[in-house]
C-alpha cells in the first residue's frame, strides 16, 4: 500500500517544523522525507510547511501544522 508523502525542508525544521516532523514520524502510517530545499523559499522565511502528497499545506505552530497535515490528508484521500 502506498502511503503519503510528508515532506519537509532542513531549513523549514530549523526554523521549528521538526517538532511536527517529531510527531508525525509516530505515525507509522506515513512517509516523512527530509531535503535540504524544497525550492519554497518564501513559504519557508513566513510559517511552518511540509509538502503533503506534493501539495503545500503552511501553519505558525508545529501543532497547528501537525492537525493541518492530518486535516488535508482527510480532505485529499490518495485514491
Amino acid at each position: 500500500m502506498i502511503q503519503p508523502i510528508i515532506e519537509f525542508c532542513i531549513s523549514n525544521l530549523a526554523s521549528g517544523s521538526q517538532l511536527a516532523l517529531e510527531e508525525l514520524e509516530k505515525d507509522p502510517n506515513l512517509d516523512i522525507v527530509e531535503y535540504g530545499c524544497l525550492g519554497y523559499c518564501g513559504k519557508c522565511a513566513r510559517s511552518l510547511f511540509a509538502l503533503v502528497n506534493g501539495d503545500v499545506v503552511a501553519a505558525d505552530t508545529p501543532e497547528e501544522l501537525v492537525a493541518a497535515i492530518y486535516t488535508h490528508l482527510e480532505e485529499n484521500p490518495m485514491f
